[in-house]
């Protein structure tokens, strides 16, 4: 029985990415992010896209739709991060 070792990169691409999701959730439902680091999600979604774009290059198709899949949630929260860091700063003015 021969392994095949694109199955592995396709289950941590499929985890990496959903891993985002029930945070996006909490997100979505609480619009609450003032106990998310601005600065790691910045960081995070820089990796992430940088990931995207490696795997374009070289080209990989788990590297390609694990870390496509993992922008959408990453995006969200960091423009509601933003957003709200934002009004925060205008509120306290």
């Amino acid at each position: 029985m021969k392994f095949d070792i694109v199955i592995v990169g396709y289950l941590a691409g499929f985890f990496t990415a959903i891993a985002q999701f029930p945070q996006a959730y909490k997100v979505i439902k609480t619009g609450e992010t003032s106990s998310i680091s601005l600065g790691m999600y910045i960081i995070m979604t820089f990796g992430i896209f940088f990931w995207f774009l490696y795997g374009v290059l070289i080209p990989d198709l788990p590297m390609i739709l694990a870390n496509g899949v993992c922008l959408i949630p990453s995006l969200y929260i960091l423009y509601i991060t933003i957003r709200n860091s934002n009004i925060s700063k205008k509120q306290s003015l």
